[in-house]
């Protein structure tokens, strides 16, 4: 298995010059940007994107996605200025030089899903026309709450618009009572890139391969080459001090967000 890896680096830490560090540190080459510096990446400035570009070009890594917030809104809030936004992070991509933008397909009431069906195929359209002559694949993630939230459903957006790609994420699935092997059979045809993080039955996010979500399944049958790790694991200031018993009992805890990153490369790195 040859993947090249990327990763929501905010997670080892705030600062982009931390973040750059962690993934030279770990041997992770891509970067699905989504804070820096205190800053979402839909809110930073043009001037801000030049200099992020510049400190990635610098190190040698590169931006893989922009890790957006575009389409986590729900059904019935405005969506005028939230596609202004849109328009204005494809402007941002363009200077990050990330051919990705990662969104979503919007919170709607649950149990409401096909009242809605309509509203969200047509903003997710207009996404996709504001998007047509940049060059950037858009990618859906399945997410807990929105429209797209289990495999029926992403695969009726995905059927509609082919060239809104998806990002899977089997966590994700795993907290909406979805089975992943059973997604993944629906999707493969659309995926064009994974999320890495696993979970446990309850919904609790732990490193890959150590949850009920079928990694080793997934990465044998994926036929891309970008892994995006979201660690989504907990780190708890004083974990160093706890007592040994105290640790097993908070499962997969570490004594910093730096901690909790390397623990999910590495764990990864094994599963590979």
């Amino acid at each position: 298995m040859n993947f090249k890896l990327a990763a929501f680096a905010d997670e080892a830490d705030g600062r982009i010059s931390e973040q750059i560090k962690a993934m030279k540190e770990n041997g992770i080459e891509y970067l699905e940007i989504r804070c820096v510096d205190g800053e979402n990446i839909s809110d930073i400035s043009k001037k801000k994107a030049k200099e992020v570009r510049s400190l990635l070009d610098d190190a040698g890594l590169a931006v893989w996605s922009l890790g957006s917030p575009y389409g986590k809104i729900g059904i019935n809030d405005n969506f005028t200025s939230h596609l202004d936004k849109f328009k204005y992070g494809l402007e941002l991509a363009e200077i990050l030089g990330a051919r990705h933008i990662r969104l979503f397909s919007f919170y709607v009431p649950s149990g409401d899903e096909e009242r809605y069906r309509d509203e969200v195929m047509n903003r997710l359209e207009q996404f996709i026309l504001a998007a047509r002559d940049s060059g950037i694949i858009l990618c859906h993630e399945n997410e807990k709450g929105i429209f797209g939230d289990i495999a029926l459903r992403c695969e009726e957006i995905h059927k509609a618009f082919p060239q809104l790609k998806a990002v899977f994420d089997p966590a994700n699935f795993i907290q909406c009572g979805q089975d992943t092997i059973e997604a993944w059979k629906k999707l493969a045809p659309y995926i064009e890139y994974m999320h890495i993080k696993d979970a446990m039955a309850d919904g609790s996010v732990v490193p890959a391969g150590k949850g009920i979500g079928n990694l080793p399944y997934l990465l044998k049958n994926y036929n891309g080459s970008v892994l995006t790790l979201e660690p989504h694991l907990s780190a708890f200031d004083g974990f160093d001090k706890l007592e040994a018993k105290e640790k097993t009992k908070m499962g997969y805890c570490y004594s910093t967000p730096r901690a909790a990153f390397d623990a999910a490369v590495s764990a990864l790195k094994e599963l590979i």
